[in-house]
C-alpha cells in the first residue's frame, strides 16, 4: 500500500532545488497540494509549525509533509506567523560561507488530489534516518545533492525517481518506528492479498463479499481488519484506486476515455467521468488536456 501511494503522487509534476543560506534566514511554506520534504545536508535548522514548539534538525534529518501542511523553517526558533513566504532560489547567488544546505523535493498534484493514505499520516513529519538500518537514505541523500543541481541529459529523469525512493524509504523507517504496539499488522499476509488483487484487477467488479474471500475470512472481519490497517472501507480504498488509475493512463496514454473506463472498472465512460469529477473536480478529458499542456487548473 505504500509503494501505492507513492505511485499515486506521480500524477504530479516531481521538483527539486537545493538551497544554501548563511546568517539569519527563514520562511513559511503555506499550505500547497503536495507531497514533499527538506533534507538537511548540512548546517542546523528549525522545523516551524503552528500548533507545536520548535523542532531542532541536524545533518541528515528530513522534514515530510505528506500532503503539503503549512510550515516554516527557518535558522533560529520562531513563530511561524513572523516567517516570510518561501520563494524559489531562482538566481540566487550562492552565500559564502555557507551556513546551512538543504534540499528540497516536492510532487505537485495540479488537481489538489494526495492518496488517502498519505491524508493519514500526520501533517509534519520529522525523520533523523537511520543509516545503520538503512544505509541506502545516506546514499540517496548524496545522489540528490549532486543532481538537485544536474542539469544536463537524463536529469528530469533521475530525479523523479529518486524522490520516489526518498520518499519511500523515509515513510518506510517512520512507519516502523511510530507503529502502535497495538496496531494491526502492515504486512498482514490477509490484507496484503486483497490489496494486490484490487491493484492488479481494478476492472473486476468487485464486492467485499469478493474481496474477503480472496483474504479468506468473513466479511465482517475483513471489513474490520481491512478499514482498522488501511483507514477507509474496502470500497472506498477501491474507488480511490481506480480513480488513480484512470488519472494516471489519461496523463501517459491516448487511450479512448471509453477504454480506460473499462481498464479501471466502469461500465461506461459516463459512469466514469461522474466519478472522476467528484474527485478531481474537473471532467477526464479537461485533466487530460491541462496534463498535457502543463497548465494547472483554476
Amino acid at each position: 500500500m505504500l509503494s501505492e501511494a507513492i505511485g499515486s503522487v506521480r500524477i504530479g509534476r516531481a521538483e527539486a532545488c537545493a538551497i544554501q543560506e548563511s546568517g539569519p534566514w527563514g520562511w513559511r511554506y503555506p499550505p500547497l497540494a503536495v507531497s514533499g520534504f527538506h533534507l538537511v545536508l548540512r548546517g542546523r535548522a528549525w522545523l516551524i509549525t503552528a500548533d507545536q514548539p520548535p523542532v531542532a534538525l541536524a545533518p541528515g534529518d528530513v522534514v515530510l509533509t505528506p500532503f503539503g501542511a503549512e510550515h516554516g523553517l527557518s535558522h533560529a526558533p520562531t513563530a511561524l506567523s513572523q516567517l516570510p513566504p518561501a520563494v524559489l532560489p531562482v538566481g540566487r547567488p550562492r552565500p559564502d560561507p555557507v551556513g546551512v544546505e538543504l534540499v528540497c523535493g516536492a510532487y505537485w498534484l495540479d488537481h489538489g488530489q494526495v492518496h488517502r493514505y498519505l491524508r493519514s499520516l500526520p501533517e509534519v513529519i520529522t525523520v533523523t534516518p537511520d543509516h545503520e538500518r538503512n544505509p541506502q537514505l545516506r546514499l540517496l541523500a548524496d545522489l540528490l545533492g549532486t543532481h538537485v543541481r544536474d542539469c544536463g541529459p537524463g536529469a528530469a529523469v533521475t530525479r523523479p525517481a529518486l524522490l520516489d525512493l526518498m520518499l519511500t524509504h523515509l515513510l518506510r523507517q517512520w512507519l516502523e518506528q511510530n507503529r502502535p504496539d497495538d496496531g494491526p499488522d502492515i504486512t498482514d499476509p490477509a490484507i496484503a492479498t486483497a490489496l494486490q488483487e484490487i491493484h492488479d484487477g481494478p476492472h473486476r467488479p468487485w464486492t467485499v463479499q469478493q474481496l474477503s474471500e480472496t483474504a479468506g475470512m468473513s466479511r465482517t472481519a475483513f471489513t474490520k481488519r481491512f478499514t482498522a490497517l488501511v483507514g477507509q472501507t474496502p470500497m472506498t480504498y477501491l474507488t480511490g484506486w481506480r480513480l488513480t488509475r484512470a488519472a494516471r493512463l489519461l496523463r501517459e496514454t491516448d487511450a479512448p476515455l471509453a477504454s480506460i473506463a473499462r481498464q479501471v472498472g466502469y461500465s461506461s465512460e459516463f459512469a466514469l467521468s461522474g466519478s472522476f469529477r467528484r474527485e478531481y473536480g474537473i471532467p477526464p478529458g479537461r485533466f487530460r488536456t491541462l496534463e498535457r499542456s502543463g497548465v494547472t487548473a483554476d
